[in-house]
C-alpha cells in the first residue's frame, strides 16, 4: 500500500464536512473507513447536484494508461473529468506493457511535470504501486490483477441507494476470488456491512487481502464469511454478485475453469435461495450463459446498469477529492 505523501490543495472547509483523504487510490486500504464514507457521500451529492461541480476541476488534466481494453472505466473517467471542467487524455498500452520501452520511474517523473492525475489500468498491481512511488501527482488504480477499488465503491453506492443502511444488508459474491472480490471485501469491511464469498477450493481470495479486511472489520463490526457452497452463501442475501470465471489474461484457463465453476453459475434457481427482493449485480462485461444466465441478467431485480452508471459518480468523487477540488455549495433556503 502506498504511503507516500504529496502536497494537495486543501478542500474548502464548508464543502464536504468531515472529509479524510489520501494521496493516491491504489487500494481500498488507502481510504480506510472514513475515506470510503467520504467517497460515497460526495458521489451521492455529485449525482444529485451535478451542476454545482461543473467547474470544480477547471484547468486540471488527467492522463489514462490502459494495458487492458475498457468500456465503462475509460468512458466514465473521461466523462467525469470533463464534466468537472478538466481535460482527459488516453494512451492505449494494450500492445505493450507500460514500462516496456522505458523505466517506470522515468515515465512517472515526466508525467508529473505535465499533468495533474494519472489513471492506470494494468495487469500487475506492482506497476500502479511503482507509478505512485515515483510520481508526485495522484495515481488512481482503475483495475489491476489484485484490486478494482473504483468498481467496488460504485457497487456499494448502488446498494446504499437501494437499501439505505449498509450495516443491515448482506451481499453474497459467488465465483472467482479475483480483484473484484478483493475490493468488495475491503469496501464491505470499511463500511461495517456483511459479505459472504463463495469460491471453489483453490480459487479463494488473496490471504493478505483477507487478513487486512479482517483487521478493518474489527474496527467497523463488518461480518465476513468465506465458503465453498454457493447456496449457503446466497441464502437470504440482499444481493448476489458474480464476475467472469476467467479474468483478462486468464483466457488460456477458460475451459478448465468452466468445468470447475459451473456450480457457481447464477441462474434462476440460485437467485430463488436469496431474499425475494435480492438484487443481481455484475461488474460487466458478462459472459452470458457462463457465470450468469440471460434470465437473471435481464430480470427486473438486475442492478447491472445502475452499477455502471454509478461508476461515473464515484470516479468524479475520487478525482475531486484527490485533486483538492473546491466549490461553495449554495445555502439552503429556510423554506426548503
Amino acid at each position: 500500500m502506498n504511503t507516500q505523501l504529496h502536497n494537495r490543495t486543501p478542500l474548502a472547509p464548508d464543502t464536504v464536512p468531515g472529509i479524510f483523504w489520501c494521496s493516491d487510490l491504489i487500494s481500498t486500504r488507502d481510504l480506510g473507513p472514513e475515506g470510503v464514507h467520504a467517497v460515497l457521500h460526495l458521489a451521492e451529492l455529485m449525482k444529485a447536484r451535478p451542476s454545482v461541480f461543473q467547474r470544480a476541476l477547471a484547468g486540471k488534466q488527467m492522463v489514462m494508461f490502459f494495458e487492458k481494453p475498457s468500456l465503462r472505466t475509460r468512458i466514465t473517467f473521461e466523462s467525469g473529468m470533463i464534466s468537472l471542467g478538466g481535460s482527459a487524455m488516453f494512451v492505449d498500452q494494450s500492445r505493450s506493457k507500460l514500462d516496456a520501452r522505458e523505466k517506470l520511474s522515468d515515465i512517472a517523473q515526466n508525467l508529473e511535470r505535465w499533468i495533474d492525475v494519472i489513471v492506470l489500468r494494468t495487469f500487475a498491481h506492482e506497476t500502479i504501486e511503482g507509478m505512485a512511488r515515483h510520481a508526485s501527482v495522484p495515481v488512481i488504480n482503475a483495475l489491476s490483477d489484485l484490486e478494482h477499488p473504483c468498481q467496488a465503491l460504485a457497487d456499494y453506492l448502488t446498494l446504499q441507494e437501494r437499501f439505505g443502511d449498509l450495516k443491515k444488508i448482506t451481499l453474497a459474491y459467488v465465483g472467482d476470488g479475483n480483484n473484484v472480490a478483493h475490493s468488495l471485501l475491503l469496501t464491505c469491511a470499511c463500511l461495517g456491512s456483511s459479505i459472504r464469498i463463495a469460491t471453489p477450493k483453490g480459487y479463494g481470495c488473496n490471504p493478505q487481502i483477507v487478513a487486512d479486511a479482517r483487521k478493518l472489520a474489527k474496527q467497523t463490526g463488518a461480518r465476513l464469511e468465506f465458503l465453498t457452497d454457493p447456496g449457503a452463501a446466497v441464502a437470504g442475501a440482499d444481493a448476489i454478485y458474480t464476475d467472469a470465471w476467467a479474468s483478462m489474461g486468464q483466457e488460456h484457463e477458460a475451459k478448465q475453469r468452466a468445468a470447475i465453476f459451473e456450480p457457481y453459475r447464477v441462474n434462476k434457481q440460485l437467485m430463488a435461495e436469496a431474499a425475494p427482493h435480492a438484487l443481481f449485480m455484475h461488474c460487466l462485461p458478462a459472459h452470458r450463459g457462463e457465470e450468469v444466465t440471460d434470465e437473471v441478467m435481464d430480470c427486473e431485480n438486475s442492478a447491472i446498469f445502475d452499477q455502471a452508471e454509478n461508476r461515473l459518480h464515484v470516479q468524479k468523487s475520487i478525482l475531486y477529492l484527490l485533486l483538492g477540488g473546491a466549490v461553495r455549495l449554495p445555502a439552503r433556503s429556510a423554506h426548503a
